[in-house]
Parts: structure tokens; sequence; C-alpha cells
């Protein structure tokens, strides 16, 4: 006898992985390229693991030691306190006075979900939340979901081609008393002394709350020190916030989803009382959160030989990613690519904005099979010897493409012979594109992607 489910009523959800990878995957061209993977990649191909975390993986696997019981619902407290270390130095007032503690969550989104939750709960008069960092974050959903006002800002100048760190300031100058601000990326801002001073000063006097968002360090600069600097001025000024500290990234391993939901109070006793509070909704959320991760941070942390190892490998990454970037930008002038490029090596860390148009990120999708996000912000350690000389090549085609739509679109007003599409300087200009160009454009197939040939990838290296 058949009976009516009660999932009658309960669509298919879209997909969670984006359109751009979906696409990605059902192209069936041998050389497609994906330049918006969100983990670090290797010169290979393949996603980057520090190479002391293959070794404490084997070590944890044999210690005989190992009981595998749940941990507390905070988490081990010598993987908390080395993760703290880590954030703040050991010398920091945080540490010293012991007002800053901390809840092991499940990746950075159960760091979010926890302070949500937290501020829902305990700040009922603060119910809006800024979200500003140099992209749109997913975590937007998350206080969405918890009922907060959501208003999302992006400290990337398309125009200018630079992070401006005013738009910050005035987004503080508009935002209501009371409300919690979701910082990501700050660091990359470059916030003179007087900005931090007003911006601080702007903060206090409304009481925003601060939540920043800390998802690699040292793979900004390759100093660990540096990419965190700025939580010193929140310290020293007297603040007290959340911070969503994310440990996966930085030691190569996606997939444990290793996060700290990070606690500054004004003093221990109020810590104490906030950390027993984010215990209460831990335990609802997950109970008892998962070891291997954490074990195999604690012990690269807590052993300064293995440490230095450690950071060595975030060293030679962040310069890798450093000299891509600046090896990009020269191919790019050495083609003579229109405009300028310096803003690729002003901005650290693993992803960051080619500059492009909408018009240019769909001519390398649809033309060459170089998946791109629609905001142009790519994964540069996609980016290797095998394949930076036809993407440096796209890119000049797709922007010397959308010049020329724009030319046809456009008639020109000639005020001399001399600037005719006949002229020394047009014959020029044509020449400097390739006599592979110049025969598709008498083909009349400018544009259609055989321009230039798909690369071969290496395997097996």
């Amino acid at each position: 006898m058949s009976t009516l489910s009660v999932f009658m009523d309960v669509p298919l959800a879209q997909k969670l992985e984006g359109s751009l990878l979906k696409t990605y995957k059902k192209d069936d061209c041998p050389n497609k390229m994906f330049l918006a993977y969100k983990v670090c990649m290797t010169k290979k191909g393949q996603p980057w693991v520090s190479s002391v975390v293959h070794k404490i993986r084997l070590q944890i696997a044999e210690d005989p030691s190992l009981n595998y019981e749940y941990i507390p619902v905070m988490g081990m407290k010598s993987f908390i306190q080395a993760s703290l270390e880590l954030l703040f130095g050991k010398h920091s007032q945080v540490i010293v006075e012991n007002r800053g503690g901390g809840v092991h969550t499940v990746g950075d989104s159960g760091a979010f979900q926890l302070g949500a939750q937290f501020l829902k709960t305990w700040r009922r008069d603060s119910q809006v939340v800024y979200i500003i960092s140099s992209q749109k974050e997913p975590h937007g959903l998350i206080f969405q979901d918890m009922g907060f006002t959501v208003y999302e800002y992006s400290f990337w100048d398309s125009t200018q081609l630079c992070l401006d760190p005013n738009m910050l300031l005035s987004v503080a100058e508009q935002a209501p008393r009371g409300c919690v601000f979701v910082i990501g990326n700050i660091g990359n801002c470059k916030l003179t002394p007087s900005q931090w001073a007003k911006f601080m000063a702007t903060m206090k006097s409304k009481q925003i709350f601060p939540f920043f968002d800390i998802p690699y360090q040292g793979l900004s600069t390759g100093d660990l020190e540096e990419d965190t600097r700025f939580l010193e001025y929140f310290v020293s000024q007297g603040f007290e916030f959340f911070c969503s500290q994310s440990l996966s990234k930085n030691f190569g391993i996606y997939d444990e989803g290793v996060g700290i939901l990070v606690v500054v109070a004004l003093n221990n006793e109020l810590l104490l009382c906030v950390l027993s509070q984010l215990m209460n909704f831990a335990r609802a959320l997950w109970l008892n959160p998962p070891t291997t991760g954490a074990r195999i941070i604690t012990s690269i942390l807590c052993n300064p030989a293995l440490q230095g190892e450690w950071k060595q490998s975030l060293k030679e990454v962040a310069e890798n990613i450093m000299m891509i970037k600046e090896k990009v930008k020269e191919k790019l002038r050495l083609l003579g690519t229109p405009g300028s490029w310096d803003h690729i090596t002003h901005q650290n860390g693993t992803h960051s904005y080619l500059g492009l148009s909408s018009q240019q990120v769909e001519y390398l999708v649809k033309k060459k099979h170089i998946y791109v996000p629609k905001n142009g912000r790519i994964n540069f350690t996609c980016i290797n010897a095998y394949n930076i000389d036809y993407i440096t090549q796209s890119i000049n085609e797709a922007v010397l493409f959308t010049m020329d739509s724009e030319n046809l679109q456009k008639p020109r007003l000639y005020t001399s012979p001399k600037e005719g599409p006949s002229s020394p300087l047009a014959r020029e200009r044509l020449c400097a594109r390739g006599l592979a160009a110049e025969l598709g454009a008498a083909r009349g197939d400018r544009g259609s992607g055989a321009l230039l040939r798909c690369p071969g990838r290496r395997t097996g290296d």
C-alpha cells in the first residue's frame, strides 16, 4: 500500500559547488584550466601540504599511546594555547594577562556559526552585521540564517584597481551604533597610522563589535607576525572582539577543517563567562570537535624544530606566489598588453584580482577555456611554468579583443591622416598583435579561440 511521503514538497536544492566549477567539469577541452580553487596549489598542480605535516601524520598513526577518546567540548587545551600564541605572539598582552581564550570549532564556518549564535543571544540590541572584505564571503549566509540584517562591502576598487582603505573608514562612519563588523583581509588594506587611529576611534565611539577573519595566517606575506600585526592595535586600545582563526590552509590539511573561535575580553573573569556560554552552544552544534587536525598542529607548534620547518615552508610558498605575480606582470608588459598591471603585485596572498572586465573574463572562459570567477579574483598558485605563457597570452588577447569591440561600437573621429586606420601607427599596432592575429582577422574569425592553441599539460611530473 503506497503512502504519501512527508518529503513530497521538498525541492531539489541547487548544488553547493559553484556554477563555474560545474561548467569547468562539463568542458571536454583536454587542456582546460581552472584558476579558482580555494586551496593552495603546488607547481605540479596538486594541493599544497606542508612537508612537516606528512611526518606528523605518520607519527600519530603509529603512536600506541593514543586512545582516541572524546575530547572536551572546548577542545584540546594544548592546541588552543598553541594557536593563541601563534595568533598573538607569546608575549602579547592578551596572553600575559590571560584574557584571551578560544573554542575549537569545525573549520572557520563553525567559528562564525558559534560566534553568531552567541551574539544573537547575548547582544540582542545589535542585530545588524557589516561584512567587509576583499570579496563576497560565505559567512554572510550564516548571519542571515540567524536573523541578522547583513550588509556586505568589498574594499576592492575595480575602477582604481586597488584595495581602498577609505571605504573601510566610510562604512564605519555610516554604520549604526552597536553593530557588528566582520572584517576579513584587513591587513591587505595597508592603512596608515592616522587611518588606523581614526578607524578605531570611530568603532570605539559607536561601540562597534569587531569579528575578525584570519583564514590563512602566514600565506599572505610569508611572515606570521606581520599577517596579524593589526590585532595588536585593537588589543592595545582595549577592544573586546571575536576572531575566526582557520588553521587548515596554512598547514595544508584542508580536509580536516580546523578552526578556533578566539575571544578577547577585558579580563579573565569576563572571558570565562563568555567561554562557558560558547561551550553550551558548541554542545548543541557538534558536542566534541574532531582531533586529528588539532593533534597535527599541536605537535608542530609545540616542537621548535618542527615549527621552524613549517614556518620556512610557509615563507617559500609566499615567495613563490609573489614570484608568479611578478612573472605574470612582466609577461603582460612584454606582450604590450594595454594598461598598468602593477595592481597584481600590490596584492598579497594566494588569491588576488586580475583587474579584468566582465567581458574580458567571459572571453577567457568561453574562448580560451580558462575558468576565472566573474570578479576576476583568481588563485595565483594555479599558475605555473607549464601554463603561464598560455594564460598571459590569453589575457592579452582578451584585452585587445574587448578594445576592438569597443572601437567597432564607437566610430572614431580621426583628426589627422596620421591617425587613420592605414597610418604607420595603426600598422605598427596591428603587427604588435602578431601575425596569427592578423591572419585570424583576415579570415573573419578573430576571437574564435584559434589564435593560440591550448598547450599540453605536463603529467606524471
